[in-house]
C-alpha cells in the first residue's frame, strides 16, 4: 500500500507525465532479466543483484537490493539472482 501512495504522489507531482501500457497483442510474452554483481562493496563482500519484468512489452516489476549472503564466487550471485528473478516471474 505505501508504495501506491507514492506512485500516486509522484503523478500528483508531476501533471503530464504517467505510466505507459500499451496494447501489444501480437507479443503475449512474459520476460524476466536479471543481473548480479559480485562483491562489489568492499566493506561487507555482499553482491547486488536487480531484475526487471516486462509483461507484454510493457515494465512491471523492478528491484535492486544487497544479497542476504556473500557469495563465494560471481557464478553462486548471478545463480541466486537468476532464481530470485524465476520467482518473480512465476
Amino acid at each position: 500500500m505505501n508504495v501506491i501512495i507514492c506512485i500516486l504522489r509522484y503523478l500528483k507531482s508531476t501533471p503530464g507525465k504517467g505510466i505507459i501500457f500499451s496494447k501489444n497483442t501480437r507479443e503475449q510474452t512474459i520476460e524476466v532479466y536479471t543481473n548480479a554483481d559480485w562483491a562489489r562493496d568492499k566493506g561487507d563482500k555482499r553482491s547486488t543483484l536487480g531484475y526487471f519484468t516486462f509483461i507484454y512489452g510493457n515494465l512491471v516489476t523492478w528491484r535492486r537490493r544487497k544479497q542476504n549472503v556473500i557469495a563465494r564466487s560471481s557464478g553462486k550471485a548471478k545463480l541466486r539472482g537468476l532464481a530470485l528473478g524465476i520467482c518473480e516471474g512465476l
